[in-house]
């Protein structure tokens, strides 16, 4: 197992939810699309894919590739291990190649296919594909030259056999985020496969202001419980302090379609 350290790694883009990944660091400028496939299968049956990666430099780039197991901190940070989970799927997967060369400003349509066994149970399989410059030796101030290279990860999801999640709210609470107390629900699923929370909810605080959240779209992950942030949504960039206790309706959306009526008091 080679774990990540902040040494090594100066760019990096665990994106779970936003568009084509970029990372830049000394020597090392790309940009991938998609960052994030959600896939389904059968069981049995083999789904292929394609991987975009652009060289944003100058200079002809070397990429190292392989896949990698994930894990979603309680902040939402990702956590990229070599290490073969017990239940790893990735033993079903192939990459197109290990190494590649991309020249200044090109792009390169990478392949990978996952191919789940006809006799697997309904689930999830979850992987990364990882994406490496070389390293750069870069002199420290005072110090020895330290080895530097950027990376991306492009989280992989197949369901398979039908998987669905199954989320419920379990908890509630105020705490603060970034710097600003907000209301936090604790959403957990028992499911077997991973979901998200959407929708739009309805809140009024104890000044009578109405106000709109929106859930955090992190995934919650099968057989997990995780505390989504309820965001304020703001039409201007305000400052919006919001007088406790506040009660909060509306319907949370997830998974195929469904919906959970919701209504909650947070109090600090």
């Amino acid at each position: 197992m080679r774990p990540s350290s902040p040494e090594r790694i100066v760019a990096a883009a665990f994106l779970l939810l936003a568009f084509p990944a970029v990372a830049q660091a000394q020597g090392f400028a790309a940009l991938i699309s998609p960052p994030r496939f959600e896939l389904a299968a059968k069981p049995g049956e083999r789904v292929r894919e394609v991987i975009e990666i652009t060289n944003a430099s100058g200079q002809p780039a070397k990429f190292k590739l392989r896949t990698a197991e994930w894990s979603l901190g309680p902040d939402g940070a990702v956590k990229f291990d070599d290490a073969l989970k017990p239940e790893s799927c990735r033993p079903w997967v192939a990459i197109e190649r290990r190494e590649l060369t991309v020249s200044p400003g090109g792009k390169y349509r990478y392949r990978f296919e996952v191919a789940p066994p006809a006799d697997v149970p309904a689930g999830e399989c979850r992987f990364a594909v990882l994406v490496e410059g070389d390293e750069t030796a870069v002199p420290m101030a005072g110090g020895p030259s330290l080895p530097i290279s950027g990376r991306l990860g492009v989280i992989v999801y197949v369901t398979l056999g039908g998987a669905q999640p199954q989320l419920e709210v379990a908890g509630a609470r105020v705490a603060t985020v970034d710097q600003q107390q907000l209301p936090v629900i604790l959403v957990k699923n028992a499911g077997n496969a991973h979901g998200r929370l959407t929708g739009f909810l309805n809140g009024t605080d104890a000044s009578g202001r109405k106000l709109e959240f929106a859930p955090s779209s992190l995934p919650i992950l099968p057989g997990e419980t995780r505390a989504i942030t309820l965001t304020l949504h703001k039409e201007r960039e305000e400052a919006i302090v919001i007088a406790y206790p506040v009660t909060i309706r509306g319907k949370l959306e997830w998974g195929d379609n469904k919906t959970t009526p919701f209504e909650q008091s947070f109090a600090r």
